[in-house]
């Protein structure tokens, strides 16, 4: 090897260990924040464990468990309720708005930041107040119904309504699969749209044929993100419900029955186990969503 090699490969192994000094920081997070608790939260799940006490080991005990639990089956058929009502009508409504957007209108930038606000504001503790007083019996939507003779339930106290609320909440949050929609709208060419114009096409069927084709991969990305987030929602039911699941267990949605056997009851360990079974539902669901994915998604270059 020449000196000129030599010095090459010296420089090149300076710059590797560079690099890995300068990817330490984020090696240490992963292990430390997510893979470090991730493991233990297993070990924990074979566990009877309260935070007062050493683990003691129960083995499929706390799995067991869940299979007699009725309050766990009814917090998994709220969750599932709340998951595939919210999030079509989230996207429906995110789309609407971007292809409304999509038009330039003059205040564009305005309007795509006053309909992103509640993504940023809808998993707030004040949102949640918020939408308690809204929905409550005295609240804004009772008033409204009022003035056309209307007496409205009590949205929240109710275990046929309550739910109902809580689905709004979620919808109302749909800035950041509107803003994810009209970046996909923009990248549809526009010779496709005057192509389907010459064949005599409709805008409905121009929308049928053009516009949801070409958008079948955002919206594919914006269901599973949806789906995924949806199982995950805490706060609001949480704020909406006052920590309870209530009325009659008719928001208990299952990271608030997680929460609850965790930090309410001390059952670390069982707790642990219900957080593993909501890995595994969230990875079924996602994993069949990309299978089905081939039949009715289309990737396109757009030449």
């Amino acid at each position: 090897m020449t000196k000129t090699g030599r010095r090459m490969s010296a420089a090149a192994r300076q710059e590797e260990r560079a690099a890995w000094m300068l990817m330490a920081p984020w090696f240490l997070g992963v292990v430390a924040v997510t893979l470090g608790p991730l493991l233990a939260s297993l070990y924990l799940s074979f566990t009877d464990y309260n935070l007062l006490s050493a683990p003691e080991w129960v083995g499929l005990e706390n799995y067991a468990e869940m299979l007699r639990d009725t309050r766990l089956h009814k917090a998994l058929a709220v969750t599932a309720t709340y998951t595939f009502v919210s999030v079509p009508l989230m996207l429906a409504v995110a789309l609407a708005l971007a292809m409304l957007l999509n038009r330039g209108i003059k205040g564009l930038a305005f309007y795509r930041s006053v309909y992103y606000l509640p993504s940023l504001l809808g998993g707030s503790v004040a949102v949640g107040v918020l939408w308690r007083q809204v929905f409550g019996i005295e609240g804004l939507v009772n008033q409204f119904l009022g003035l056309f003779g209307i007496e409205g339930p009590g949205w929240i106290a109710n275990p046929d309504t309550a739910l109902i609320s809580l689905i709004l909440l979620h919808v109302w949050t749909f800035g950041s699969s509107m803003v994810i929609f009209l970046a996909g709208l923009r990248q549809i060419p526009e010779h496709l749209y005057e192509a389907a114009a010459l064949d005599g096409a409709s805008k409905r069927e121009q929308f049928r044929h053009v516009t949801v084709p070409m958008l079948t991969p955002i919206i594919f990305f914006n269901m599973v993100l949806g789906i995924i987030n949806s199982f995950q929602t805490f706060t609001q039911a949480f704020v909406v419900s006052g920590g309870t699941g209530g009325p009659s267990d008719s928001t208990l949605l299952y990271s608030l029955y997680l929460y609850s056997e965790a930090f309410g009851r001390l059952h670390m360990g069982y707790a642990s186990a219900m957080a593993w079974l909501l890995v595994v539902i969230v990875g079924v669901l996602t994993a069949i969503n990309f299978y089905f994915s081939k039949r009715w998604v289309f990737y396109s270059d757009g030449n």
